[in-house]
């Protein structure tokens, strides 16, 4: 159980990952007009009957749960304790906790959680939960807190907090009580660039800032309570330990510690002159978000705006989320050789990015003709591919070269400052720190997203680490459900548009129509890959592919297609013959369609992932490992085993079952068993139907192909 619920953390845990990059600030509700009369709440904490109530309410329970009062005392070996502890330890816990925060966690909790969180594997209830910390980022508006008393002790710059998987920064003030002014009320504000690390910033702000009544007075946590609180007990206290990764726990348990030693910073500084201090500050990275003037800015975003509804959401979540946006649409639709095939919709695309633009406040957006650039970078690699008999893919090719590659350099080029370029894609992204004997650097791991028929991860498998280091994806923990009701929440202008379909730069125009218009027709023979008889005359090899059913029947004469089901199996672009065959799923294809050879093969993170090389040897020798794939875009994921060659740029792939239709040129994305993460992908090799054509070839010679036609 152990391993599986291992592996439903993790899953939990990147459903909402830095890929958001959302910066956002983060401060309570809290108005000071004058020092308020509050008393400290010195309970004492061990009190046995109490703590056994508090403990049964350190979970997350259903928000129109029953009052806590019904759970006696005695019902505590059954209570549903979220942590990895017995109940000795969680006494101990609550024992350790100031009972001011242990009510102020409480509040926090009953406020915003209403899933229970569960240890055996209940993903959709903890995919719940790991929402609700996202939408305490989303729903937090920024408010100015005014503090008219001049006794109040303040950092003057925000801290950047070590140890966190996100960006996080905090700053600490100090406001007195009336009724003791050596008693102080915590007033914590912090930023994030993650969304699911900015709700644990609030979570944590609200719990400082908490204060009740309790029989006519007034309670609140205090700065002395705070010292008090061990760091990593916050999280366990508030029922998140079992649902965060490690690496969030132990953010929250550093944002806790900055926190404490900027609280005793400032009552060591009571005696001087000085109310506000700088503290330890990253000077390096504050530079990075703030102004001359040392007030914070807003990071800057170059949002790559389609007219669809998917990067429209995407925009008003980035403007939620304090971002400085810019809306940028590529025009890259080849309208001028495609004229005649039909009309292009990128004048109506563009009207549509005008009127959501103005929608959100008059964003400003610009056009951006990359045609010539698409024209070099996509359009040739499409029809050679095609020419050469292979089956090209131009959406991964866009994204790695236009819209994340040439877009990426005309920006920097033009000099336009931008700390990231975002779109609409359905992928997540998260950091990773990877440390040596002197150096810690953040790389980048891409991870599928948690709808399956949206996930766009496979279009995305090219991208470098340059690349995924500059790039934020703002709804890629969302499904395509969710971003539709986002849509009509935004009361956005496009929010009934319909999904587009085909190539991101034919619009309108049939993929084969633009294969005419550029190769036109060759014509060859469809041979009967199990006889070698001719039973058909096709029109070019870039017109089919392997796999392919429907279509095909109208090539072949009409007393073959009698005798079909019939399907492409090969494609021999030497004697321009398809191959076809009516026992495709027999086990005369059982090999061809389970076994081949990869090219082109790259890693996300620059080298193989752990357990394909034997790092016990100095030579390169490579082991065979599993791995899950995608063969091509969609839902379906196939399990299988690869070997890599040589220098590790080309292998063999040994899929558990056979495949619709493994195509030379088509991509095979790799994915870590049980996380979701893509880890790189290859190409397929004409290698796989070599030994398959060869066979025929002597079968069916030429001489006897010609007199046959």
């Amino acid at each position: 159980m152990r391993s599986s619920w291992g592996q439903v953390v993790v899953l939990l845990h990147i459903l909402w990952p830095l890929a958001v990059r959302d910066v956002s600030s983060f401060s309570p509700s809290l108005t000071v007009p004058s020092r308020p009369s509050i008393q400290n709440h010195h309970h004492s904490r061990n009190n046995d009957a109490h703590s056994k109530i508090l403990l049964s309410r350190i979970r997350l329970s259903m928000a129109d749960d029953k009052n806590d009062d019904d759970t006696s005392p005695s019902d505590e070996e059954n209570l549903p304790l979220f942590i990895e502890a017995n109940s000795s330890s969680a006494r101990s816990i609550i024992s350790d906790i100031p009972q001011s925060l242990l009510q102020s966690i409480e509040q926090v909790r009953r406020r915003h959680f209403s899933t229970t969180v569960t240890t055996n594997g209940d993903s959709s209830s903890n995919e719940s939960l790991l929402k609700q910390l996202v939408e305490l980022t989303r729903t937090n508006k920024k408010e100015v807190t005014e503090l008219s008393s001049d006794d109040y002790l303040s950092f003057e710059q925000m801290e950047r907090v070590p140890g966190c998987i996100a960006t996080v920064r905090v700053k600490t003030t100090l406001i007195p009580t009336s009724n003791d002014p050596n008693l102080y009320r915590v007033l914590m504000e912090g930023t994030s660039d993650a969304l699911l690390s900015g709700g644990l910033v609030e979570l944590l702000s609200q719990v400082l800032a908490g204060s009740h009544t309790e029989n006519g007075h007034d309670y609140c946590v205090t700065a002395s309570d705070v010292l008090k609180l061990k760091p990593e007990a916050l999280t366990t206290a508030l029922g998140l330990q079992n649902v965060l990764s490690r690496g969030r726990n132990d953010g929250m348990a550093s944002m806790v510690t900055v926190v404490q030693r900027q609280i005793q910073s400032l009552l060591d500084s009571r005696s001087g002159e000085a109310h506000q201090l700088s503290g330890d500050i990253d000077m390096e990275t504050s530079i990075e978000t703030t102004n001359g003037n040392g007030s914070e800015r807003q990071p800057t975003v170059a949002m790559l705006l389609s007219g669809g509804v998917d990067s429209s959401v995407a925009m008003h979540l980035l403007l939620r989320q304090n971002y400085n946006v810019t809306a940028f649409y590529l025009r890259i639709w080849l309208e001028d050789e495609l004229a005649h095939l039909g009309e292009c919709p990128w004048e109506d695309d563009l009207q549509v990015c005008q009127s959501v633009c103005e929608h959100a406040g008059n964003v400003t957006l610009e056009t951006v003709s990359l045609g010539k650039e698409y024209r070099e970078r996509v359009v040739q690699y499409t029809i050679e591919e095609a020419q050469r008999g292979r089956t090209p893919n131009p959406d991964i090719m866009c994204n790695s070269r236009i819209k994340f590659g040439c877009f990426l350099e005309y920006i920097e080029n033009a000099g336009l400052d931008f700390d990231y370029v975002a779109s609409g894609h359905y992928a997540r992204l998260e950091d990773a720190v990877i440390s040596s004997s002197s150096t810690a650097d953040i790389q980048k791991r891409l991870f599928r997203a948690p709808d399956p028929v949206k996930d766009q991860s496979y279009f995305l498998c090219a991208l470098t680490q340059r690349q995924l280091s500059k790039v934020i994806f703002p709804i890629g923990m969302y499904q395509k459900a969710e971003v539709r009701e986002l849509a009509n929440e935004f009361q956005l202008p496009n929010r009934n548009r319909p999904d587009s379909q085909g190539l991101c730069f034919l619009g309108k125009v049939k993929f084969d129509e633009f294969l005419a218009s550029y190769l036109g027709n060759q014509p060859g023979d469809v041979v009967d890959a199990m006889t070698g008889d001719i039973i058909g005359r096709h029109n070019g090899l870039w017109y089919h592919t392997v796999g392919q059913r429907k279509g095909i029947g109208k090539v072949m004469f009409p007393l073959a297609t009698a005798h079909g089901p019939w399907y492409v199996v090969a494609k021999d672009q030497e004697r321009d013959i398809v191959y076809v065959s009516n026992r495709y799923d027999e086990d005369d294809f059982a090999r061809a369609r389970s076994e081949f050879e990869l090219e082109d093969i790259k890693w996300i993170s620059g080298t193989p992932p752990l357990g394909v090389k034997d790092s016990a040897t100095e030579e390169t020798e490579w082991n065979e490992v599993r791995f899950d794939m995608k063969i091509r875009h969609g839902p379906k994921i196939v399990q299988g085993t690869l070997m890599l060659n040589g220098d590790g740029s080309t292998g063999n792939v040994r899929l558990d079952n056979k495949d619709g239709g493994l195509a030379p040129g088509q991509y095979v994305v790799f994915y870590q068993i049980g996380t979701l993460e893509c880890l790189g992908a290859g190409v397929i090799s004409e290698k796989h139907w070599a030994k398959f054509l060869q066979t025929h070839q002597n079968e069916v010679p030429e001489e006897e192909l010609k007199v046959k036609r």
